[in-house]
């Protein structure tokens, strides 16, 4: 589907546009916008607006491109991503702008787009510019990484309170999910963070000094989201860490206890297995008292070996008294 809007000489705004048309000398600037193009309407890229093939290569191809900006002659090839916020996927907008004009390509519909194409009827349209509607996209879509980003420091606070006492295996899956998660965020802001710094600090786009100022808000958000990415990175990292400690320590009292009893019953195992050989001649096979005497003296190791392992700290009884220590929370 292609969409137009114009901004007369006179600052009317008028939508729908004939493609040929938004090229008359009444036109101050237009706005196009492919949305899903088949392939009829991705011909007009080339056969209107003459963008360079390997631009246009870029916006139809399968392959999601990284954010990026390449200068051409006549106009600037910008690349971003939106957020897709129900999977964190990021999908591909593309722009090309000018003075004069403004393309977007996009292959999945972008609420973003579609609520600035209705506010340009309510807004100031003399005040508009390609560039300010530019900045109007990328802020728009940079604002949408922030939710997603929040919602993984509460997540991250419930795994740490564990308050619905789940397992280790448990809180690990989540964990790991997370950090996938934070992986595709990451992906995408990365490089839209390097795309800004570019766009301030290239001597090609000089002329955007008047606007710079917005452009370094939206550079600024990016910085604070990655950083957040990055503090949530090392804060998993430490939660991941601790509850692997908590459970390498209980796997270390569970086998220091099995390898107790198993030390206790080994002398017990011993004097059990040496008479019950079924040897005719044994000293004390035929004394009255013998099973008891034996019997006793097998308690009497055990007993002295618990007592030894008690006294040495092997084997505690009662119940801890749990001290919840929480870690350093991000703010």
């Amino acid at each position: 589907m292609i969409r137009t809007c114009t901004c007369l000489q006179d600052g009317t705004i008028k939508y729908d546009v004939p493609l040929r048309a938004v090229k008359d000398k009444n036109v101050k600037w237009y706005w196009v916008d492919f949305s899903n193009p088949n392939n009829n309407e991705a011909k007009q890229l080339s056969k209107v607006f003459h963008f360079h093939p390997l631009a246009i290569e870029d916006c139809l191809d399968g392959f999601s491109q990284r954010p990026k900006i390449d200068f051409y002659d006549q106009y600037f090839f910008i690349v971003l991503h939106a957020l897709n916020v129900s999977s964190l996927d990021p999908y591909e907008v593309d722009l090309f702008i000018n003075e004069k004009y403004i393309v977007t390509v996009h292959k999945k519909p972008v609420r973003e787009l579609n609520n600035l194409w209705d506010q340009l009827k309510k807004k100031d349209s003399a005040s508009q510019s390609p560039f300010s509607i530019m900045h109007a996209i990328v802020d728009k879509l940079v604002d949408d990484f922030f939710p997603p980003v929040y919602q993984i420091e509460d997540r991250l606070n419930v795994i740490e309170d564990n308050t619905e006492e789940e397992t280790i295996n448990e809180l690990m899956d989540k964990l790991f999910d997370i950090r996938h998660e934070m992986s595709k965020l990451r992906r995408s802001l990365l490089p839209m963070r390097d795309l800004l710094y570019r766009i301030l600090h290239s001597d090609r786009m000089s002329f955007l000094k008047d606007q710079q100022l917005y452009f370094q808000d939206v550079y600024d958000h990016l910085i604070k989201l990655v950083e957040m990415l990055e503090s949530y990175r090392e804060f998993s990292a430490d939660v991941r860490d601790s509850y692997l400690s908590i459970n390498s320590d209980k796997m270390n009292n569970i086998m220091m206890t099995l390898t107790v009893i198993t030390t206790i019953f080994m002398p017990l195992t011993f004097i059990a297995g040496l008479y019950g050989m079924n040897f005719q001649y044994m000293p004390e096979l035929r004394w009255k008292y013998s099973y008891f005497v034996v019997l006793g003296i097998m308690f009497l190791i055990a007993a002295m070996m618990f007592m030894m392992f008690v006294k040495i700290g092997w084997l505690r009884f009662g119940r801890r008294k749990k001290k919840k220590k929480r870690l350093i929370k991000i703010k």
